[in-house]
């Protein structure tokens, strides 16, 4: 018995010494990836005028949970993309509230101790005393010699300051500033220890704040616009640690109180902080790779931490809201803000929908519960993209929600004048949806973006057709399927390209297919950018051609074309050719090559962009574009495992080499799936699923959580 016992412990302790040096995914995490700035020509592709930053991340280093009501993080410069800037030396406050947008950025506070002025309180920092992992954030203030750290909860700060001894604690709450216009806001004293009060952007965020030192003071001091509440803490307490634990709340500051009371209660910094990390790694854990080197897993799970930060919880624990007609509510389940929709339909939101369906759900609830107010589904920015994030997670079996009237307010965006789709009876008419002639229409110049609404209306026609294929909706399914070939209406054939047509149906004169705008004949792009968007009709786009190999030497022309490097648009940046990785319109056009069975052309193509545009620059810390509330990312880790929702109305995926030799997909708890890449060619000899052969170069969504094996076989 005693061999026995001695080689059953030999295990026990082998396989516990495994377990011990497996590294934990949060490890790989660098939330500094994506705050740098991009400054060689080289790589932004023009030289960007002096003082203009160019967009390279545009992301924020601080800390959060997944699509939280808070993400806590520092401020080094107002009213630019997140607040923090790698290049800068100076802290202002942390925030409350962040997307990596311009707006945001709410409930500024920071620890000081003397000798600050009500404008001038502002601490410089090095990156030497600075830190950050997923739901944690560090950072040494070096004019008060205060160690900070920040972690989270879905709907809570807590601070954790080191003040010198001897020195005076205090806090300034700076409640005039955010990066969006303040109407009003309120700070006051509640007890001994407490603080609460609300900011008011035209959304009211309150606050209930509990420190672990009594008040001895709270002052308001400054001019009107520039006043500043100082908080300072009983001088006689000796405790050099302050921590401050603070709730936000879209409904109340009671609400707020309840917020903090339910989910920090007794808990201490490091509990709280443990818990948030271990929330990142089960969520990180669903996607396990095997392979690569140190770099790319870095790259990769960088990037997947970065797609699930938005969209944001905006329900407290209670599951009160306030909707979108101001009334406060209960509808029994959580309330988000709207996604990105423009730039994160075509991958992030997919993304969100395999790890997290629950909230994708709730997601989509809330999209109904706002467009139940006005008649029509909400967009972001640009087109009418809920259409394939609704259709597309209904085909991938999340059903959650009122999908019955998710598809009637869908309809009515497809039909109605004065909603959500701008000159739709115009489309309807004519097909199209015209340019104005501009005699010299220059990157700001705006007009409808003609060209580039026909063509995402076309491919919104085609996401609800297939939701009302599902729904059984027969006579809207022919007219909307009728609809999807509009995007051939903008085609011109003497260019091979997409092209603006005037009212008569003549096309734009003076046409420049090289030169960008932001909203003339194409949105954020040009003509060459947004010619191949056709996702769920890449055959008929391909048929516009004479034949393959005519489209193919387009494509071609696409990638190699150089940029000019007069044409400037501060979001288009980062080029192969004429394509741009720095911005969403061309995303999926390097799988091009793949419906001409020249799949290992799209190859050279992505793995030119994995290998170039993530964690470029100095610091190795810039994307080659802004991160649009994940998109970026989520790209990355899509073309990082060897699938992509080319059509994320579609269930399906088209598959590419990966970047590592085995991904474990962990999407439904039950049973895992397993992609494997043999031999490092580029070129894909055969896809296997469970041991047959796939014809093609995609799998659907139902293979890649059935547990299955998928292997991609090159040469």
């Amino acid at each position: 018995m005693k061999p026995i016992l001695f080689i059953l412990s030999t295990i026990v302790v082998l396989a516990s010494c495994n377990s011990l040096s497996e590294k934990q995914l949060t490890k790989y995490v660098n939330p500094f990836l994506g705050t740098a700035p991009l400054t060689d020509s080289v790589d932004v592709g023009y030289n960007p005028p002096k003082d203009w930053r160019v967009w390279a991340g545009l992301t924020y280093p601080g800390a959060s949970l997944p699509n939280a009501m808070v993400q806590l993080s520092p401020i080094t410069e107002w009213h630019s993309g997140a607040g923090y800037e790698y290049e800068d030396t100076t802290i202002y406050a942390f925030t409350h509230t962040n997307k990596g947008h311009w707006n945001l950025c709410h409930i500024p506070i920071l620890p000081v101790t003397e000798n600050f002025e009500t404008n001038d309180f502002g601490s410089t920092f090095s990156h030497e005393n600075e830190s950050a992992e997923p739901g944690y954030y560090q950072v040494y203030l070096e004019r008060y010699e205060i160690n900070t750290e920040l972690t989270t909860t879905l709907h809570c700060g807590f601070h954790k300051y080191e003040y010198p001894e001897e020195k005076p604690k205090k806090l300034i709450v700076n409640l005039s500033q955010s990066n969006e216009r303040i109407r009003d806001w309120n700070i006051e004293q509640e007890g001994d220890n407490v603080f609460k009060g609300f900011q008011n952007t035209g959304d009211h965020i309150y606050f209930y704040a509990k420190a672990n030192q009594p008040i001895s003071n709270l002052e308001i001091l400054g001019e009107e616009r520039q006043q500043i509440a100082v908080i300072s803490f009983d001088s006689s307490n000796k405790r050099k640690t302050l921590e401050i634990q603070i709730a936000l709340s879209y409904v109340s500051t009671e609400n707020a109180k309840q917020n903090l009371e339910a989910e920090l209660s007794e808990k201490d910094f490091a509990e709280v902080k443990k818990e948030a990390s271990e929330i990142w790694e089960e969520l990180l854990s669903k996607i396990k790779v095997t392979g690569g080197t140190e770099r790319q897993k870095e790259l990769f799970y960088s990037s997947l931490y970065r797609s699930f930060l938005w969209p944001a919880l905006r329900s407290d624990v209670s599951g009160d809201f306030t909707d979108a007609s101001g009334n406060v509510v209960n509808k029994g389940f959580r309330y988000y803000t709207n996604p990105s929709l423009w730039d994160t339909y075509r991958n992030k939101l997919v993304l969100l929908g395999m790890l997290s369906p629950d909230v994708t759900a709730d997601i989509i609830q809330s999209l109904i519960d706002k467009g139940e107010k006005t008649g029509f589904m909400p967009t972001f920015f640009h087109g009418d993209h809920a259409a394939p994030f609704i259709a597309g997670s209904y085909l991938r079996g999340i059903k959650n929600y009122d999908v019955n009237s998710a598809y009637g307010l869908l309809l009515n965006n497809a039909t109605k004048e004065g909603g959500t789709r701008p000159h739709i009876s115009e489309y309807i008419e004519k097909g199209y949806i015209s340019t104005p002639e501009v005699e010299n229409p220059h990157v700001e110049t705006k007009a409808k973006a003609g060209v580039t609404k026909t063509l995402e209306f076309a491919y919104d026609d085609y996401a609800v057709a297939l939701l009302a294929k599902e729904l059984e909706k027969t006579d809207d399914y022919k007219m909307l399927i009728n609809r999807t070939k509009n995007y051939k209406n903008l085609f011109d054939p003497t260019t091979g390209l997409m092209r603006g047509r005037l009212e008569n149906g003549n096309w734009v004169s003076n046409f420049n297919p090289e030169y960008p705008y932001y909203e003339y004949m194409y949105r954020e792009a040009n003509a060459w950018q947004s010619t191949f968007f056709a996702p769920h009709d890449t055959k008929g786009l391909i048929d516009l051609y004479s034949n393959k190999e005519e489209f193919e030497n387009k494509l071609d022309s696409l990638f190699s074309i150089p940029w000019n490097g007069n044409y400037i648009a501060r979001n288009v940046s980062s080029f192969i050719g004429q394509y741009c990785h720095g911005n969403q319109p061309a995303h999926s056009a390097p799988y091009l090559y793949t419906f001409i069975d020249k799949q290992e052309k799209s190859q050279a193509i992505l793995d030119s962009i994995i290998n170039h545009f993530y964690g470029m620059g100095e610091h190795g810390l810039a994307l080659c574009g802004m991160d649009d509330a994940g998109e970026m990312s989520s790209w990355y880790v899509f073309a990082a495992m060897g699938f992509y929702p080319y059509s994320p109305a579609n269930a399906e995926y088209i598959v590419s080499v990966p970047v590592f030799d085995k991904i474990e997909l962990n999407l439904t708890g039950e049973k895992k799936s397993v992609i494997q890449k043999e031999n490092n060619g580029k070129k894909i000899k055969e896809i296997t699923f469970n041991e047959e052969r796939i014809n093609g170069y995609f799998i659907s969504d139902k293979q890649l959580k059935t547990g299955g094996n998928i292997i991609i076989k090159t040469e």
